[in-house]
């Protein structure tokens, strides 16, 4: 198969992700659509490393990796703390961190 076709499952996958991003207003599905962008990032970064025969692609890959479980542990850890809260879950209404 060529790169091309991964760069394009790539491209895709990160729009998705971007238009998720910027049209969601539920917390989880912002960080769900954050993951789909950093797994196109990854798709890319794995690709150009066999395209070029490297091994750094796949190194920056795993830190990406890593960055994304950070990520989402913390991410979840303040939406779980909102829902037990109550406070509301838009995303637009959210302006500060209340304890």
């Amino acid at each position: 198969m060529s790169s091309g076709w991964f760069l394009a499952v790539s491209a895709l996958v990160f729009g998705i992700g971007a238009i998720g991003v910027l049209t969601r207003r539920n917390p989880l599905l912002i960080l769900v659509s954050l993951e789909l962008m950093l797994n196109a990032g990854n798709l890319a970064l794995i690709t150009f490393a066999r395209m070029h025969g490297a091994a750094e692609g796949h190194v920056f890959a795993m830190v990406v990796m890593v960055v994304a479980a950070a990520e989402v542990a913390i991410g979840l850890g303040i939406v779980v703390a909102l829902y037990r809260n109550r406070v509301a879950v838009d995303v637009d209404e959210l302006r500060e961190m209340r304890g």
